[in-house]
């Protein structure tokens, strides 16, 4: 049976900034969530045209720019069609020469996100040091045009959440980057599924960003859904609505673990991609 994405797919919630909110809003608020990776991973290969039209018809605002090579040419053009859909250029992937000047041209500042490194050798704090200063020149170069910058955790010794607190607060320490965060991805994090509370509970000040997502076919997908299930019951009294589309063999354990949410997580099966965009715009 063919595997479909769950709906939260390369959205991410901003759990640090709804805690934060006086209004305790929703993490799941459609303010609350940013587009991320479909520019890359865009089957259908979109012109920015078509891709700012496709982001703003599902009803979302934000979006976390991540390339390739091939789209460097393109840069402008995607900051042009964001600003004429309404769409806020959230983030950007790493950096790169042309997308700093543009953001100077056309007065940006997104959040710089970059991986984490993973330094070899050397004790725990040798290596936390050895990071950061691998690290430092783009933390720099985000504080000088006004951006926070988020370490992005994708695998290694750098995606260990304790590693990337450490190498925050070292950044924060040694050199006062207070514009450093963390963006935590759970498509690289299902090694910390058994000990995801207290990877939460450590992170979660320092997050800018919390990346969602999850498959319903067995191995890694379906600990995708152990780990939104595990968040879920960490969000207490906030109020939340999950709703699932898509289909798969593993889909009566999801079922299983979604149960103790009631009906605030419902599932709608499989849908075709027009179903799909309506389920999406309605969220």
């Amino acid at each position: 049976m063919k595997s479909t994405p769950l709906r939260l797919v390369a959205l991410l919630t901003l759990l640090a900034a709804a805690a934060r909110a006086a209004d305790n809003a929703s993490p799941f608020n459609r303010a609350n969530t940013v587009a991320w990776c479909v520019v890359p991973f865009d089957g259908l290969k979109r012109t920015p045209a078509a891709r700012a039209e496709m982001v703003r018809s599902l009803g979302l605002t934000k979006v976390a720019y991540d390339w390739r090579a091939e789209h460097v040419a393109d840069f402008e053009r995607e900051i042009l069609e964001y600003r004429r859909h309404g769409l806020e250029f959230f983030a950007f992937w790493n950096t790169h020469d042309e997308a700093f000047r543009l953001f100077q041209k056309h007065h940006l500042r997104p959040q710089i996100w970059q991986t984490a490194p993973s330094p070899d050798g050397g004790t725990q704090d040798e290596r936390v040091a050895t990071a950061a200063a691998r690290l430092l020149p783009a933390v720099k170069r985000a504080r000088e045009i006004g951006s926070r910058f988020g370490l992005y955790n994708h695998g290694g010794w750098g995606g260990e959440p304790e590693n990337l607190v450490a190498v925050r607060e070292h950044l924060h320490r040694v050199h006062g980057a207070d514009h450093v965060g963390i963006v935590y991805n759970f498509h690289h994090g299902h090694p910390h599924v058994d000990r995801l509370a207290a990877a939460l509970s450590a992170l979660k000040p320092h997050l800018l960003c919390l990346n969602l997502n999850g498959m319903m076919r067995d191995g890694d997908k379906m600990a995708s859904y152990r780990i939104i299930a595990d968040t879920l019951a960490c969000l207490g009294p906030l109020d939340w609505q999950l709703t699932l589309a898509g289909d798969g063999p593993a889909r009566p354990a999801v079922q299983d673990l979604m149960a103790p949410f009631g009906n605030r997580v419902q599932f709608l099966g499989q849908l075709n991609r027009d179903a799909l965009n309506s389920a999406y715009a309605a969220a």
